[in-house]
């Protein structure tokens, strides 16, 4: 679902836009205005997706307000001279419809908005995905690179605390306790009083241990019913 805002001075204009929107399942209508003023109000309350936007209005037209407003969501220029295209397309515009503007045309454009759309924020989560796998730890004098998916368990060694991974093990000058905290709740678990470990990579657990690969993990009585609750969970057949 797109939130869209049209914005034109033009009342019949802006009913014909609305009209449109209303067929048009994935476009969900949040806003519209007379002028970028009132636009730039709308903006600031909620989050919109695409804009459509008139060119020839009072106070401020729309070449010149999106001169001023580089980061703006998807605009789609409406207007009712074809002389302003060149200026749409320069101004990085998704599409341009020239008035009276068919619903065949405006769903061609509101489709290109959508895929537009949708790519964007596959985008955008890839990039979150990939910033977010990993982080890096001081081991000696060097930063060592350290995905998230291949931890197995943390160990604390006095002041130290090392990290077991699937490719090697780590040692870092932190306590278990700030490991603890910057590992996500989700995926780790604390299981005794100087071990952390990856809640997916347990193999099998019994009363006071657990095995990760073919490592033993001690669990503490005060943490074994939250270790039971979390590895088994709905998991138990």
């Amino acid at each position: 679902m797109m939130n869209c805002v049209v914005i034109d001075d033009e009342p019949l204009a802006r009913e014909g836009l609305k009209s449109y929107i209303d067929q048009i399942e994935y476009l969900n209508l949040v806003g519209e205005g007379s002028n970028p003023v009132e636009l730039s109000n709308l903006l600031d309350k909620q989050k919109v997706d695409l804009i459509f936007l008139d060119i020839q209005m009072p106070i401020l037209n729309g070449i010149d307000y999106l001169k001023m407003n580089k980061n703006l969501p998807i605009v789609i220029f409406t207007t009712a001279y074809p002389s302003y295209a060149l200026d749409g397309y320069e101004l990085d515009v998704l599409d341009y419809l020239l008035k009276p503007i068919t619903f065949e045309r405006f769903f061609q454009a509101t489709n290109k908005a959508k895929d537009y759309h949708t790519l964007s924020r596959q985008s955008t989560d890839e990039a979150t995905r990939t910033s977010d796998d990993f982080f890096f730890v001081k081991c000696s004098n060097k930063f060592e690179k350290i995905y998230y998916q291949n931890i197995l368990y943390v160990e604390a060694m006095q002041n130290y605390s090392v990290i077991y991974t699937s490719e090697d093990k780590y040692m870092t000058l932190m306590s278990l306790k700030s490991v603890e905290d910057k590992l996500d709740s989700q995926r780790f678990l604390r299981v005794h009083k100087s071990y952390i470990v990856a809640l997916d990579k347990v193999n099998s657990f019994e009363n006071h241990e657990l095995t990760i690969l073919e490592s033993k993990i001690p669990i503490s009585r005060n943490y074994r019913k939250e270790v039971m609750d979390r590895v088994l969970g709905n998991k138990l057949w």
